[in-house]
């Protein structure tokens, strides 16, 4: 199992240890990110400082400036595409956290729950517009395409993802159309934004948005394995939340496949009524039919993948980095 060979890994390389060699990079885009929220409103500045500052690994944009720097680019739009990936990311979160109805994030409250869901939802819409202006600023037809493309897709996958609400019966194959739309879809978008912004041909860049999207599954894969395998210290979030919310995830998915008739009567139900009371039944179940292992080993393979989309390209420092995310994407507890 993977968590078996998490502490080589560690020993190897870490997410900080990727954040240290990016750090000036990485301190440039933090730098956009909060010139940018600067708002006339008040509660629009204190919330969205809240929601940018509370934690998060700044992934997506590091990846929009590891993309850029593998070409050798030397101008600075990488640090305002960084930006506008992470202002569409944090929109998303305030809007997923309200229709979910969530208290806990990354460890802390979520916005939703300290401004109230009205706020979260008019100050994600902040971000959102936010993030088309500074689409402008760039000046390429060929970003905001890609960018406003995305961003229909991630809602498309928003609301894909509200009909499969407790529907024991979402497919495996629905499933990883969401999380595509969801999650895989905004890696895509920024890995691939690097190469846009190198003017790189088309098999390079559709490169990069393969290194992406399969990074953005793997991610996505482990974030569902943690649901039902973590602490809430760990997640900082609250253990089963997917299925408090009714989500059918992968493990749920596969664990229904491969169980007994008695198995999969209990998963349906904690599906179909918010059973978070048969969370101890439901991972029990998860374990004996292998369906973390199973998912734990698709994550792999799709993190594998990304590893491979990068092999056109010549080594450098930047490919090793992106290498390293994707297999520290498989090998984390949060």
């Amino acid at each position: 199992m993977i968590e078996e060979k998490t502490k080589q890994v560690e020993e190897t390389l870490s997410f900080d240890g990727v954040m240290q060699h990016c750090q000036s990079d990485m301190q440039a885009v933090d730098q956009v990110i909060h010139q940018r929220l600067s708002s006339d409103v008040a509660l629009v500045n204190q919330l969205s400082h809240y929601i940018v500052n509370s934690g998060g690994k700044r992934l997506r944009p590091l990846l929009a400036v590891l993309s850029a720097r593998m070409f050798n680019y030397e101008g600075d739009l990488h640090y305002l595409l960084a930006a506008i990936v992470e202002f569409i990311h944090t929109a998303t979160l305030l809007h997923d956290d309200v229709v979910d109805e969530s208290d806990l994030r990354r460890g802390n409250e979520t916005a939703n729950a300290l401004f109230g869901n009205a706020a979260s939802v008019l100050v994600g819409d902040f971000l959102y517009s936010r993030a088309f202006e500074m689409m402008v600023d760039v000046d390429d037809m060929r970003v905001m395409q890609i960018l406003a493309t995305t961003t229909n897709v991630i809602a498309e996958g928003e609301v894909m993802q509200l009909m499969n609400v407790h529907d024991a019966d979402t497919s495996e194959e629905q499933y990883l159309q969401v999380i595509y739309c969801k999650t895989a879809r905004l890696f895509e978008a920024a890995t691939q934004l690097g190469a846009i912004l190198c003017n790189r041909d088309e098999k390079e860049e559709q490169a990069m948005a393969a290194y992406g999207r399969y990074l953005g599954t793997a991610f996505q894969l482990i974030d569902d394995v943690m649901d039902y395998s973590s602490s809430s210290e760990e997640m900082g979030k609250n253990v089963g939340d997917d299925l408090a919310e009714g989500k059918p995830t992968l493990p749920l998915i596969y664990a229904m496949q491969k169980g007994s008739a008695e198995q999969v009567a209990v998963i349906k139900s904690a599906i179909e009524k918010d059973g978070v009371d048969k969370i101890d039944q439901v991972q029990a179940i998860i374990q004996q039919t292998g369906a973390l292992v199973y998912t734990e080993e698709m994550a792999a393979t799709q993190a594998q993948l990304a590893i491979d989309a990068l092999s056109r390209f010549p080594d450098s420092e930047y490919k090793t980095l992106l290498e390293d995310i994707a297999r520290l994407s498989v090998h984390r507890s949060q």
